[in-house]
């Protein structure tokens, strides 16, 4: 049985308590991991992680959208149809494509948009692996004789990218938005994809719906390490439906001292 760890977003921003968006429980679901890699290291065949990389003029940082009288939204501000249609928010660039991009997500009944503290803001210290992560992985890549591969996911300033395998509202005009076939395969060669990471109730969870949808075929290889993943505050209730149809379609849920046992 080969297996291949899918680690979501394990980046300073969310995972140290000085990150821009920090996820309380991150680091010691950090601990975890690499505790997972350090003591299987033979027993883990391939390790993905995901990077959550943004520009600083992303349609979810605050800077993006203004008021009528020039205020930009304050992190966590919540921005609806009914805000862009009424006015209360505007987006000062691809002005069309944003609006779009507002109705759309409420069509496609996703997660409403939401502004973030400028977070992951491409080559800066906060888009980079933790350091307690990023350190297990170079003593598995030593003794394994593999290198783990890394998934940049979030340029695309005019969608989010919370799951790994393609923008909440991909573009067709931009190849890095569709859907991650290459990524899918790489994960079908292996018996069972252990998911984790960060924020469960984000990236974790939309990572995990985009298999639901997307990749059926993976379903039944999937299983959720229930403590290696932490919410962003005040906000888990947001992916219930999502891990209530993943137990559903029985994707396995357990914590670490029970995965390699």
């Amino acid at each position: 049985m080969k297996n291949v760890f899918l680690i979501i977003d394990a980046q300073f921003d969310f995972c140290h308590p000085e990150g821009a968006l920090f996820v309380p429980g991150a680091e010691q679901d950090i601990d975890r991991i690499a505790d997972l890699i350090r003591h299987h290291a033979a027993q883990i065949d391939h390790i993905v992680v995901t990077l959550d990389t943004h520009h600083v003029l992303d349609i979810a940082h605050p800077l993006f959208w203004h008021d009528a009288t020039g205020n930009h939204p304050s992190p966590f501000t919540r921005i609806t149809s009914e805000d862009v249609d009424t006015g209360r928010w505007i987006p000062r660039f691809s002005v069309e494509k944003a609006l779009n991009y507002i109705h759309d997500l409420e069509a496609d009944e996703q997660f409403t948009h939401f502004i973030w503290p400028e977070h992951c803001l491409i080559g800066s210290r906060g888009a980079a692996l933790h350091d307690t992560l990023l350190s297990a992985l170079k003593d598995w890549a030593c003794q394994c004789d593999t290198d783990y591969v890394a998934v940049q996911k979030g340029l695309y300033p005019l969608s989010e990218h919370f799951g790994v395998f393609r923008a909440q509202v991909p573009d067709l005009s931009v190849p890095a938005t569709q859907l991650n076939t290459d990524l899918i395969a790489d994960l079908a060669r292996f018996d069972t994809i252990y998911l984790m990471g960060e924020a469960k109730s984000h990236c974790v969870a939309n990572s995990l719906k985009q298999i639901l949808d997307f990749a059926p075929e993976l379903v039944p290889k999937v299983v959720v390490v229930t403590d290696c993943m932490s919410d962003v505050t005040g906000l888990g209730h947001l992916a219930d439906s999502i891990y209530a149809e993943a137990r559903a379609r029985k994707v396995r849920f357990v914590e670490s001292d029970a995965l390699f046992n």
